[in-house]
């Protein structure tokens, strides 16, 4: 292009807000007076966003969630959809995950001659396989981070490309443990659980009181192990709640955000279902993927469900490589047992190593050149 493109985006909680960070990175470094605007968070706004509404607004978790914040989140979507089809029209809009928000307003966006682009393809083929034809209807293209998506998207006529997981080239194939160790604080030798219980207040309220009963079980087995957790400012007094109604006594390091440097420093995870499970395995650590939610939200989620897997390690290597516990089956003797077993069971962490070692040579691409070359041939059209 002659021209810097005008590009909105929209991406939902923490976790869209850092793939778009990164994608927005990339696409920065070819054409330095991008413009961009929309809905995001803190990492997009590094790279010059403009946002209309931060992204955790958008950040829900499961039906009944959804519901109590539907008047709110439909008023967002049509305000921003009136503003992008008027005098902030843009020449593409990508949506960056959270497809519940986006499909419908790509399909409108779309109707009215702008070209659409999902970064993240939803995971139908995991659950809700019928939506393909939704994004069908809505999207141009998909940027995928995952290399079988686009075979699958190809069978139902959707055009895609293959760009790697951008965490894949940010996380180091072999972290530096010492290096997070001293930044945070934590001697060589300690044994140190992290604990992520989710970036969504609904996450929060249903999991860290979970993680915390689960955490005061194993302290009475290992009461030398070192508790860190990082959550969100705006989180943080109701984690250190849950904290104390557990009963933990133990010295609990509580930061605000740093997940990264605190996956690089522990011994092993409890970590809710979502992004976090994938980079805690290209951190190479052993983990337990845990999920609650709304009952009435699981009965309607589990009838779509189309694996038997939730956590993305265990998708991506098509096997139960890491213990899930989820519903009714996470309780906290449950959870605490099962980190009990890799703290007994070393020479199971180093056979997980290998198997995460060679996942994130899978996954690893120079992910924001190549959606930035899928997105300006797009432009070019």
């Amino acid at each position: 292009m002659n021209t810097a493109p005008h590009l909105a985006l929209v991406a939902g909680e923490a976790s869209g807000d850092l793939l778009a960070g990164l994608l927005l990175g990339g696409m920065r470094q070819r054409w330095p007076d991008l413009r961009a605007l929309g809905i995001g968070g803190p990492r997009m706004a590094e790279q010059g966003f403009q946002a209309w509404w931060p992204s955790d607004k958008l950040a829900v978790h499961g039906y009944v969630e959804a519901l109590r914040h539907y008047r709110e989140i439909v008023s967002i979507r049509a305000q921003l959809k009136q503003r992008l089809l008027g005098a902030e029209r843009p020449d593409l809009f990508i949506g960056v995950d959270a497809p519940d928000f986006n499909l419908d307003l790509q399909a409108d966006l779309r109707a009215a001659g702008i070209r659409t682009v999902q970064f993240i393809c939803p995971a139908v083929w995991a659950w809700r396989a019928k939506r393909i034809e939704k994004i069908r209807r809505s999207v141009d293209h998909v940027l995928c981070v995952f290399p079988f998506e686009p075979d699958l998207l190809a069978r139902h006529g959707v055009a895609a490309t293959y760009v790697g997981h951008p965490l894949a080239s940010v996380i180091p194939i072999e972290p530096d443990r010492a290096a997070a160790r001293r930044a945070l604080g934590l001697g060589e030798h300690e044994t140190v659980l992290a604990i992520l219980p989710g970036s969504r207040a609904s996450e929060v309220r249903y999991l860290t009181p979970l993680f915390f009963a689960a955490a005061a079980l194993l302290l009475r087995q290992r009461p030398a192990l070192r508790l860190v957790v990082p959550t969100l400012p705006a989180l943080r007094d109701r984690v250190e709640a849950a904290a104390r109604a557990a009963g933990v006594s133990a010295p609990l390091l509580l930061l605000s955000g740093q997940s990264h440097r605190v996956l690089a420093a522990c011994d092993l995870a409890l970590v809710a279902s979502g992004t976090a499970t994938l980079e805690a395995a290209l951190f190479k650590r052993p983990m337990v993927i845990a999920y609650r939610m709304n009952g009435l939200s699981w009965l309607l989620m589990r009838g779509k469900q189309l694996q038997p897997w939730i956590g993305l390690p265990n998708i991506l290597c098509q096997d139960f490589v890491v213990p899930e516990r989820v519903q009714d089956a996470a309780s906290p003797q449950a959870l605490a047992q099962a980190l009990l077993g890799w703290l007994e069971a070393p020479e199971r962490i180093l056979a997980l190593q290998q198997r995460f070692i060679r996942l994130h040579h899978e996954l690893r691409r120079n992910t924001a050149s190549l959606a930035t070359d899928a997105i300006e041939k797009m432009l070019a059209q």
